[in-house]
């Protein structure tokens, strides 16, 4: 078997299917269209694409989110497609928000409590985890500085300086949410997530962020199906080559570097393996790696489901016989 002829198989029914679902589900919440936000990223556009080609670009309606430390790119990217498309977009950004809660402020402490040398002026920052196919199963946060593109410092993260900077970098997302139903409400729309099945798995999202969405069109499909969904639709190939982000970091931190920790078509693979149960010897075959490596990597997915699995669940709730 080849997974990656798995993944990239009947991408037009695929495509039509997520059509399909669009307008369901649209129709079926009795909505009027759909809010987007749009990031500049694959993931968004193929999804605004989608939404452009089953209904029409003027039931949909694009919001950039910027924020100061987000890259140039993301909202010159994101217009481009919104315009492309002919997609009525609005630019809110985020900063306002995010500076009346004081986040910039509080992160900045939390880095110079790690990092003694840090200037805000005069660095950026990024947040990173070893490379898992060269380091292992070490899986200990690091603190970048970054000045005039070079790397001039690392530190290792304590736990509870990690677990306060993910709740204040945590706030983007969620004020995102906050600015895109604000919108869909206004204009009786439904919130459409642009979340991809690779970060369902591994809980790469923000819970009540941009995981707090009405509908998730790409939730079952791979980030390697997103792509051959993005080229099957035509999107802007800069959009396509551009390393995927959280864009939260004023050093632009890639996807690969932060949460995968190995390259997305590796990952893709492992996680398509698990899912379908397949053997050790085809994941060999597929990915090149070793045993020792496979087993290491599926063992340490396995943990990543089950820390994230609140992030994945709704809220429980407690019923009461009567």
């Amino acid at each position: 078997m080849q997974i990656m002829e798995e993944l990239n198989r009947d991408i037009d029914e695929v495509a039509l299917t997520l059509r399909h679902f669009i307008r369901d589900k649209i129709m079926g919440f009795k909505k009027k269209g759909v809010v987007i936000g749009v990031s500049g990223g694959v993931d968004s556009a193929v999804v605004l694409t989608l939404c452009v080609r089953e209904l029409g670009a003027d039931k949909v309606f694009g919001l950039l989110l910027p924020e100061k430390e987000s890259a140039p790119s993301s909202k010159t990217l994101g217009a481009e497609i919104c315009e492309s498309l002919g997609v009525t977009y609005e630019e809110v950004p985020i900063s306002p928000i995010l500076e009346a809660l004081d986040i910039y402020n509080k992160k900045d402490q939390v880095i110079k409590r790690v990092c003694p040398e840090y200037d805000p002026k005069v660095h950026k920052t990024s947040l990173v985890l070893p490379d898992f196919l060269t380091t292992g199963a070490m899986n200990v946060p690091y603190i970048k500085l970054v000045k005039d593109g070079e790397v001039v410092a690392q530190h290792r993260l304590k736990a509870s300086d990690y677990l306060e900077i993910i709740g204040l970098q945590g706030v983007k997302q969620r004020s995102r949410m906050i600015v895109q139903y604000m919108y869909a409400e206004k204009m009786n729309y439904i919130v459409c997530g642009t979340t991809n099945k690779t970060e369902v798995v591994l809980g790469q999202f923000v819970k009540y962020g941009d995981g707090g969405v009405d509908i998730e069109p790409l939730a079952d499909c791979y980030k390697t199906q997103v792509y051959a969904l993005a080229k099957y639709l035509n999107v802007n190939e800069e959009i396509i080559k551009r390393p995927p982000s959280a864009d939260t970091w004023s050093h632009y931190t890639t996807d690969q570097e932060f949460y995968w920790r190995m390259p997305i078509q590796i990952m893709d693979q492992l996680l398509y393996a698990k899912e379908h149960q397949l053997s050790i010897e085809t994941i060999e075959k597929n990915t090149g790696l070793s045993r020792e490596t496979i087993e290491k990597a599926l063992q340490h997915i396995e943990r990543i489901e089950t820390t994230t699995e609140y992030i994945r669940a709704a809220p429980p709730t407690c019923y009461i016989n009567r």
